[in-house]
């Protein structure tokens, strides 16, 4: 059974308070600003097929931490690109995750997996190689009940709202069929145009075909593709967008010369594009994204930090996002020096920047939040997203950057049960944080109560779009 008290300082005084702080908190709605659940989940509204295929398959925190220990991700039932053979029986893969149940012990994985199995699914009882298929057996059941559909669980979680991750070139049809359905959940689209920017991927030109077909207009130049891009921000806008999303290596701005964009994209359509137009290519698009942002009030989200897919050999088998991008490195105060000498001090615009880098929070970000009045800090992301990890966040950002400098919590996740938890989790331990600046009499509980309001619904810019 999970205790109430789970996360909370061992100290007597601080735990009191904490639970104070989260328990006038803990029922509010949960605004999910940032994930990757698929909108045609909830479009379909159909039962989930079986226990494997909710909990485990789609899930690459838990297929990440099963491969790191030699188990194969065809033997987790893995689709590969090519189509060929993988392991089909969901009881087997079932069991072999039971028997390798342990290995989520202290990491948020196994956190999520068991708030998910208590709260949500009612399975009491430890998961182990014993028990694995009576609880494969009695989860199989309650999914086939109508208490278990998406929609019905989407209430049931209290989600006042959830955002998905929309490629740029989406036509964004299962979002149409939500609102013209008489369901009454929300449920909008993030503009993502990574496919697009990214010239020097493989499958670049299909992806700029696909976005003149989405916005109507022949792309054969940079103009062109500037003028598809603005028309599939209107349009997503239209379906209820309020923010885009960019996952970058690296976070370096620069406005190149529309001569110097124009070239480069015409050798990325002949494929001779550089590895350093790639780079400038991005830093330019950036900035565009920037301007439009100042122009149509989304808010820009900047993800920032990940090598992907670092282990070719799983990404040529099985394709993307399998668990193997990896933190980098990553350097602010000179990359975003452009962008937020031009755009930062812009009432109109609204910047969010995350990071995988913790080494950055207190040195670049913390500090830069902390001045320019558009740029904000996304909180403790990916591989961060942890007890230790939003605690190290708020230690190392609350002093320069304060807490309103900061945005909500976002989930960032495929795995459809794993939201409730997340947001418990995140609510835990901005609890006990406020409870230990409480003991230390560094604020006062009733400014404490109204932060933890704040922190838990108030602060998502993503959402309350410039105007």
């Amino acid at each position: 059974m999970l205790n109430k008290f789970r996360f909370f300082d061992s100290n007597s005084e601080v735990r009191k308070i904490a639970w104070d702080l989260y328990s006038k908190v803990k029922d509010l709605p949960i605004i999910s600003p940032h994930g990757h659940v698929e909108p045609k989940l909830l479009a379909e509204n159909l039962p989930f097929p079986d226990p494997t295929e909710l909990l485990i398959i789609p899930d690459h925190y838990i297929t990440r931490m099963l491969y790191s220990q030699g188990i194969s991700l065809e033997s987790l039932g893995i689709p590969t690109v090519d189509g060929s053979s993988v392991e089909q029986d969901h009881k087997k893969i079932w069991q072999l995750f039971a028997q390798n149940f342990h290995l989520f012990s202290g990491t948020p994985s196994g956190v999520w997996l068991k708030h998910a199995l208590e709260k949500v699914l009612d399975v009491t009882k430890p998961v182990n190689e014993k028990n694995a298929l009576e609880i494969y057996e009695e989860i199989s059941t309650k999914l086939k009940s109508s208490d278990f559909l998406p929609r019905t669980l989407f209430e049931k979680f209290n989600i006042e709202l959830l955002a998905t991750t929309d490629a740029a070139s989406d036509s964004l049809e299962d979002h149409k069929k939500i609102l013209d359905s008489d369901w009454s959940g929300k449920v909008i689209p993030t503009f993502r145009p990574d496919a697009v920017v990214n010239i020097l991927s493989d499958n670049w030109k299909n992806e700029i075909d696909k976005l003149s077909s989405a916005s109507g207009v022949e792309i054969s130049n940079y103009k062109d593709f500037i003028l598809a891009i603005e028309n599939q921000r209107k349009y997503f806008i239209e379906i209820g967008a309020t923010a885009t999303d960019q996952g970058v290596q690296s976070p370096y701005t620069h406005k190149l010369s529309e001569g110097e964009a124009d070239a480069i994209f015409t050798r990325a359509i002949k494929g001779t594009a550089t590895i350093e137009d790639g780079k400038l290519f991005i830093a330019n698009m950036l900035m565009e994204m920037a301007r439009m942002s100042c122009e149509d009030g989304l808010v820009m989200q900047l993800h920032p930090g990940s090598m992907r897919n670092h282990n070719s050999k799983v990404f040529n088998k099985f394709g993307l996002d399998k668990g193997c991008d990896i933190p980098m490195q990553t350097e602010y105060t000179k990359n975003l020096h452009e962008l937020l000498n031009k755009y930062g001090n812009n009432s109109n615009f609204k910047f969010i920047v995350f990071t995988l880098d913790e080494t950055s929070y207190s040195r670049e970000l913390a500090p830069l939040a902390g001045h320019y009045p558009a740029m904000k800090l996304g909180p403790a992301w990916w591989f961060h997203d942890s007890i230790q990890g939003m605690t190290r966040y708020r230690q190392m950002t609350t002093e320069t950057a304060g807490f309103y400098n900061t945005v909500g919590f976002n989930d960032d996740t495929r795995a459809f049960l794993s939201i409730p938890a997340r947001h418990d989790v995140a609510r835990r331990v901005d609890s006990n944080f406020l409870a230990l600046q409480v003991s230390q009499h560094i604020i006062e509980m009733e400014y404490a109560h109204n932060l933890m309001h704040e922190l838990t619904n108030g602060l998502n810019y993503e959402h309350t779009p410039s105007q």
